[in-house]
This record gives C-alpha cells, structure tokens and sequence, in this order.
C-alpha cells in the first residue's frame, strides 16, 4: 500500500516538472517574433524591391523614399526593423502570403491585392508614365544620306512601290494587246516577250517622267492620256506622303503620350499595375523583373518605351539616365500606393496613427521633399 502511494507521488512529481519544463518553450512558439521578451524593443520584418526613389542601396545602407518614411514610422511605433532585400514584385507579395514578413514597402493599391491583404492609409499618390530614347543630340547631327535610305526602305515606300507596279501592270497589258496589232507600233517585238517589257518601261517612264513614244491605235493612245495624267496625281501623293512622313517625325517622336502605345513594343516591370493597363491598351508588354533590365533594354532599342511608375522614371531619367532617356506626356492611370500588411493584423491601425502623426507634424512633408521636391 506504502509503496503504491510512493509510486503515485513520483508519478505526480514527474508530470509536475515536466509541465514546468515545458511553459516556456510553449510561450515561445505562440507570440509572434515581434514580441521578444519584456523590456526588449520588438523588431518587424520588412520586405522590399530595389526600386529607386523609393527604395534604394547606397553603400550597403537602404535608403529611398519609402525607407526613411518607414523609419520614421518605425521610431513613433518604438520597433526595431529588419529589412528583406526580394528580386521583384510577386516576392514582396509571397513574402506577406507565406508569414516571412510582416508588411511591404510602396505598393500600389489594386483591388486583387486588396483581396488578400490589408493596406495602410496611402503613403504617395502618382500614376504611371512614359520614357522614351532621348534622341535630341542625334537629330542635331542627323546624317542625310541615313535619313534617305531610310526613307527609301520604309514600309510607306514599299507600299507606294506595290501600288505602282499594279498599276502599271493593268495599262500596260491593255495597250500591249491593242497596240501589237498596229503597223506602224511603238513595239520593237510584237510578241509578248519581250514586248510586255518595252510596254512596261514606257509605262514606268510615263510614271517618273515623260515618255517618248506614243502607241499608236486610238484606244491605246487615249488610254495613254489617262495614264500619263494619273502618274502626275500619283506622284504628287508619294511625295506629299513621304514629306508628310519626314516632317511628323522632326517635330515630334513615334510616342508622345498613351495614346501613341498601342502596337508598339514597351518594357515594364513584371507582375505591376502596368502590365494590364498596357494589355489593354493592345501594347506589346515585355516584362522585366528589374528597373536595370527594364531601362537597358530601352537603351539597347529593345523597345520602343518603358511604362512604371512616374518617381521611377524621373528619378532614372534625372540620374544614371540623363541626356539619354526622357519622360513624355503625363502621368496616367493615377493610383494610390501604400504599406502592405497581413489581412486583419494589428499592425494596421498602428502604422495610421503614425502615419497621420507624421502628416501633423510636417516630418511627412520633408521625407516627400527630399525626394520629390525641386532642387
């Protein structure tokens, strides 16, 4: 009986120690990694894409306009933050759907993310743009004879050249039929070959300047009239559409604004708010998942202009871009862009409060200045 109550007691004593041993490692895994212990300044993860101005590396040190916006957030929320470098976009949002961060920086707020994850108040309010190849300093030092094989080769040149054929072809076959016949014919060769040749370079001639002979049956010559006075009209089109052609582009480029995009070859970041916007707009979107990728193949005449964000493209274009790139037309699609968080958390209605803190007392203000006021 003794020894049935001794064993009991060591199995209590057991399950009692045990139960202690085990607590702490329970709290651990329960509070988030923010909490540390008491008295330790928590730390929040943070996910962001190389996309300057807004996030930027300068000497191993994140800097940019969202970066200093959230360390100022970050020390009103007394939180320590840890800073997660990701390759592109659809990152930042894995980051956030797979719990390895606890909120994004400088996302455009869109109505598929907003399904799935929460958004701050809007931290910047811009759209997006257009930059194109400066080619100003070219066009100064233009080289004529480039400018003239250029224009022979053009696609408006070989389609005026098919049209000129065709209709050379049509009278041609007419007056060699009717002609062939006559005793005293402009034909050398009454057969079709090579007389279908002779009737030909008279129609070509005729068509570039004058001919002459004239066919001598009454129908052929009359025809020949009519010929020679639509080669005249004819003429007067291909030239007036070639100066047309040559004068648009002098005075202005192939895009100047949205409206211009439609069929041509533009970059932008893959997985952004522009790549729908661009979709619809029957663009040919190429996708990068860099900036530098994006601008070098507008540099290497990849494409014919890159679509992002407005602060982007002025920033590259007043920096590593100057005198090679610039911006066209304005800012289109204007959206609000702001932190991203984990649905329903907390850390929500505390990154407001401070950002309207922030907005109070101007430090918002000298963070936008910094790096998007004038110089």
């Amino acid at each position: 009986m003794e020894e049935r109550s001794l064993k009991k007691g060591l199995r209590i004593l057991a399950v009692a120690i045990i139960a202690a041993l085990a607590a702490p490692a329970y709290s651990q895994t329960v509070n988030p990694p923010a909490a540390s212990a008491q008295g330790e300044t928590p730390e929040l993860r943070v996910a962001a894409f190389i996309t300057p101005p807004s996030v930027m590396e300068q000497n191993g040190t994140l800097t940019g306009f969202s970066v200093d916006l959230w360390n100022a957030i970050a020390t009103r929320l007394k939180v320590k933050t840890s800073y997660q470098i990701v390759p592109d976009v659809s990152h930042l949002e894995e980051a956030l759907r797979s719990k390895n961060a606890d909120l994004t920086l400088g996302l455009f707020i869109t109505s598929a993310r907003d399904e799935v994850f929460d958004f701050s108040i809007p931290t910047l309010q811009t759209g997006l743009q257009i930059m194109v190849r400066d080619t100003g300093e070219k066009a100064q030092t233009a080289n004529p004879l480039s400018d003239l094989l250029r224009l022979l080769f053009s696609r408006t040149t070989l389609l005026w050249l098919g049209m000129a054929i065709l209709i050379v072809l049509i009278p041609a076959h007419v007056i060699w039929l009717l002609d062939r016949r006559q005793e005293d014919s402009m034909l050398s060769n009454r057969n079709y070959f090579p007389g279908i040749f002779e009737v030909i370079y008279w129609g070509l001639s005729s068509l570039t300047s004058q001919a002459q002979t004239m066919p001598r049956h009454w129908v052929a010559r009359a025809l020949s009239i009519f010929w020679m006075f639509t080669s005249v009209v004819f003429v007067a089109l291909y030239t007036a559409q070639l100066t047309t052609t040559l004068t648009v582009e002098q005075i202005r480029g192939a895009i100047e604004g949205p409206g211009d995009l439609p069929g041509k070859q533009v970059a932008t970041l893959a997985n952004s708010t522009a790549v729908d916007y661009l979709r619809a707009q029957n663009a040919q979107v190429q996708e990068f998942a860099t900036t530098d990728q994006m601008f070098k193949a507008l540099q290497d005449k990849k494409v014919d202009a890159v679509v992002s964000a407005a602060p982007v493209l002025l920033y590259y274009a007043a920096h590593e871009g100057k005198g090679r790139v610039k911006t066209v037309g304005p800012e289109f699609n204007t959206a609000p862009a702001a932190i991203m968080v984990q649905l329903d958390s907390p850390l929500r209605r505390k990154i407001n409060v401070a950002l309207i803190a922030l907005r109070e007392n101007g430090t918002y203000q000298q963070i936008y200045d910094k790096w998007f006021g004038n110089p």
